[in-house]
């Protein structure tokens, strides 16, 4: 089921979410952005917080009840470095960057709920986040580091995706997405000339060493009950087919569901470089950095958006996770301090072809926004309902 907003709200959306299309704006660079929002929230008599050029925008409607709960719904503003290759005659226009993860629609779908509470607001008050620099990992720190978010009871959040139908949400309790961190490997060996490798310690072939063994971390020493991915992403090695390089650097990602994996795996890259390092007289080191923390639904919130979604979609078009994503999202370090809920937005058509986010051919079907929107719309009038009642749990525990 479909649910129908009113038509001048879709309209306004459809409209939003093209214009942003149109014009991306990569993570920590949303000026043009945030001030489309802030211009919409103008027009819509809904005051709000700046936190200026790299920040976020923080609309607030006051609820009906100075004493009920308050409650945030986040969308992401930033773009990513992709080249557009839809042909959608909003396609973008700005070079090689794109919306290609649904945040266009994200925030279309924020502003549209927050025109239809401003007709029918709820008993608590109601926080609209538009928020920079998801793809970065880092946007959310910057959120709840500005102070704007403080006072909130709860928060949902929500991301399109072709793995569902349109009309289709996915409400799951406990680990959604998995733990990102991030690693750097550095190489140093010694420089030469191509025609006397003897004479020299090659970087690119103790990389090369590196790239491979690595594979084996996950499937030869990790439990395969325990999801875990090991990536890398980036090598960076050498300056002349002649010269034997000297460097080289390695970047990737670990992505794990369970914290003895994760340890696993960074102690196996700490053990494997120092062997290779003492193995071929090179100095290798290991830097990781933690990219985001694995989204863990709370409970009771689970619960408030599980109804809000019977609501708007149907019983039957609520579903459940087979398996946490091993892709990261920011929104988990919301969930460190705020209790809160992460759902997913069907956006996969009748023709049933999947285009994954990241894809230079992403598209989202416009209907989607109906239902992210009265999703958002919902959940608020039943977040500061709910919450009213006293916590039975504090969270899901992150497997």
């Amino acid at each position: 089921m479909i649910p129908a907003p009113p038509n001048d709200v879709f309209q306004r959306m459809v409209d939003l979410r093209r214009h942003f299309h149109r014009h991306p704006e990569l993570s920590f660079e949303e000026v043009e952005t945030a001030r489309a929002i802030m211009a919409e929230l103008d027009r819509l008599e809904i005051p709000y917080e700046y936190g200026g050029p790299g920040g976020g925008v923080v609309g607030r409607l006051t609820g009906t009840d100075p004493a009920a709960p308050t409650v945030a719904i986040r969308a992401e503003m930033d773009a990513l470095p992709c080249t557009e290759r839809t042909a959608l005659p909003f396609a973008s226009e700005t070079p090689e960057t794109m919306h290609a993860c649904g945040h266009d629609a994200h925030m279309a779908m924020l502003l549209g709920a927050a025109d239809m509470l401003r007709s029918s607001p709820p008993a608590g008050s109601v926080l609209f986040v538009f928020q920079p620099a998801e793809e970065r990992g880092n946007g959310s720190l910057v959120m709840l580091r500005s102070g704007m978010l403080d006072g909130a009871d709860a928060i949902f959040g929500v991301h399109v995706t072709h793995h569902y139908e349109i009309g289709e949400i996915m409400v799951s309790r406990g680990t959604i997405t998995a733990r990102a961190d991030r690693f750097t490997i550095r190489v140093r060996g010694r420089g030469g000339h191509g025609a006397r490798p003897h004479e020299a310690v090659d970087a690119v072939v103790i990389a090369g060493f590196l790239i491979t063994a690595i594979q084996t971390l996950v499937s030869r020493t990790i439990n395969p009950a325990f999801p875990s991915v090991v990536t890398v992403g980036s090598v960076r090695a050498g300056s002349a087919p002649n010269i034997i390089a000297e460097d080289a650097v390695l970047e990737g990602t670990i992505r794990t569901t369970r914290h003895e994996a994760r340890q696993q795996i960074v102690d196996g890259l700490h053990r494997m470089a120092n062997a290779l390092g003492h193995q071929h007289n090179a100095e290798i080191a290991v830097t990781m950095g933690e990219w985001s923390p694995p989204v863990v639904n709370t409970d009771r919130e689970t619960e408030i958006a599980r109804r809000a979604a019977q609501r708007v979609v149907g019983p039957d078009a609520v579903v459940e996770q087979d398996y946490p994503s091993m892709g990261a999202e920011d929104f988990s370090y919301y969930l460190r301090d705020i209790p809160g809920c992460y759902v997913r937005i069907g956006t996969r058509g009748a023709d049933g072809e999947y285009i994954p986010l990241h894809s230079p051919l992403f598209d989202v079907d416009e209907n989607a926004l109906k239902v992210g929107a009265c999703f958002f719309e919902r959940v608020a009038h039943e977040a500061t309902a709910g919450l009213r009642h006293p916590r039975a749990d504090t969270a899901s525990e992150a497997v």
